[in-house]
């Protein structure tokens, strides 16, 4: 599968390669320098035309040659342009040093730019590619920005963001807008670095998309519906309920039943053409109370379930929403190890002693689990993982589908999605009111509905993030998790 190329996400260490072989195929390095710096100014005179002072703050790399640019362009079109560089300028090399060159501004010393009310700063100091902490006179220097308030455009990133990560180096500006360069990074997407860019504009520099998507990561990319659309099968004239899939959700006991009810909805609404509930016998009454168009099925124990699973066409499972953990999880987990299954919440807990007995599950054959951990469960499966900080969530997330065999819905506002091949997209639609009770029930419901369905793991979980999301903007602020399943629409 290819991404469309706006999609793509280009890490750093990417974005280095595209500059470095545009070079070499004859583009102008400065050339391209001289447009990026230009988008910026543009940028502060089009929202910001009320300055009284633009202030580039400029670094010792090609991100304060952009800064440097900006500056002269600003100070061309008329405005009160002031300009403080971290290190020594004369030190600097190649683009930007010519950059420097040709701004006729005098700058100085960036520990001596004392923020005033009225001032926009042009942060152009570390960008996208910065990999350590931040020095202490930066610190120093976000520290009265933001104290202040006054706005920050940011080039390319806020400086103090890793631009692989999203994480902050210390300390990090809070741009009110970011100007990016050709595509997105996925900093500009994982959290926090989504909440300090403010509005994000990508500008056209001229570097063919050739070049980009060569050498870009083309897998990785936001999650939208270019990702997947396609795969989810759409209603025909010709279907009915079965040839839309039936999918089994397992109930808690008596005290609770309410979490599988979100679920089971939550997939009756993606489309699924049966929903039925797999009970206790002691939860039966409590779940046929409250129940109309999802069905109900006795299923006390190991043995009761496996009797049942001689009907092929239950295809698809969801286990964990108020289930319990333990070993009657882990028991029935395995006992429908050939079928398709949405393991979470206490699904994934019963297996944080020996997870490795859940991978092996599925190791074989199409990929059929999806996995849908929150921070601390994908600690509980994924320890190792979880606690190596040189890794991105993205990584993270990747490391995990390899070794489970299985759809990894890293949770959170910036959800990833990966698959066993590498596959990953970066969700960014969710809503922050959707992190209430619930919630991850009805996203686990959504999820098996498409699968249910025919959808691949992967596709099915990565539209079922993103119709969550969606769902979330449509029911609004204070929404429950019944709000949640009533806004769920099929594609």
């Amino acid at each position: 599968m290819m991404f469309p190329l706006a999609d793509l996400l280009l890490t750093p260490d990417a974005m280095s390669r595209v500059d470095r072989v545009a070079a070499a195929s004859g583009i102008s390095s400065y050339g391209l320098m001289e447009k990026a710096g230009q988008a910026v100014a543009a940028a502060a005179l089009r929202h910001f035309p009320g300055a009284l002072r633009y202030v580039a703050l400029c670094g010792p790399g090609n991100n304060g040659g952009d800064g440097y640019v900006a500056a002269r362009a600003l100070q061309q079109a008329g405005a009160d342009v002031q300009l403080f560089h971290l290190g020594d300028p004369q030190r600097l090399k190649g683009d930007a040093a010519r950059a420097f060159a040709d701004c006729p501004i005098d700058g100085a010393a960036i520990s001596g730019y004392a923020p005033l009310t009225g001032d926009v700063v042009i942060d152009a100091i570390f960008g996208a590619g910065l990999s350590r902490p931040v020095s202490d006179d930066v610190v120093a220097i976000i520290g009265r920005v933001n104290e202040i308030g006054i706005p920050v455009i940011a080039v390319d990133l806020p400086s103090g963001l890793d631009g692989r990560s999203g994480q902050i180096l210390g300390a990090a500006f809070r741009a009110v807008r970011t100007v990016t360069f050709m595509t997105r990074k996925p900093g500009h997407l994982l959290l926090p670095g989504r909440d300090l860019c403010g509005e994000l504009e990508v500008f056209d520099i001229g570097i063919p998309d050739r070049i980009v998507r060569a050498n870009a990561d083309r897998l990785l990319a936001e999650n939208k519906p270019a990702q997947w659309q396609a795969a989810i099968p759409s209603a025909g004239v010709e279907t009915h309920k079965y040839k839309r899939g039936h999918l089994v959700v397992f109930s808690g006991g008596p005290n609770a039943t309410g979490a599988a009810r979100m679920s089971a909805m939550a997939g009756l609404r993606a489309g699924a053409g049966l929903v039925t509930i797999a009970s206790p016998s002691e939860a039966l009454g409590v779940n046929a109370s409250l129940l109309t168009s999802i069905m109900l099925h006795a299923v006390d124990d190991d043995a009761a379930l496996r009797k049942w699973l001689t009907d092929q066409r239950l295809s698809t499972f969801i286990l964990g929403p108020g289930f319990g953990a333990g070993e009657k999880a882990r028991q029935f987990c395995l006992a429908i190890a050939d079928r398709h299954l949405v393991l979470d919440a206490d699904g994934i807990t019963s297996f944080r002693d020996e997870p490795q007995r859940l991978f092996d599950a599925f190791a074989e054959g199409p990929t059929r689990l999806v996995l849908t951990p929150h921070e601390g469960e994908f600690g509980r499966l994924f320890p190792d993982i979880a606690a190596d900080e040189t890794l991105s969530k993205i990584d993270k997330a990747r490391g995990a589908a390899k070794r489970a065999h299985a759809v990894i819905i890293y949770k959170g506002a910036d959800s990833v999605i990966a698959a066993p091949d590498g596959r990953a997209l970066i969700n960014a639609n969710a809503p922050p009111w959707l992190a209430t009770a619930g919630s991850g029930d009805v996203l686990a419901g959504i999820v098996g509905g498409l699968m249910a369905q025919g959808a691949p793991a992967f596709e099915a979980a990565a539209a079922g993030v993103w119709l969550h999301g969606l769902a979330g903007h449509h029911a609004g602020k204070g929404l429950t998790a019944e709000d949640l399943v009533a806004a769920v629409k099929p594609l």
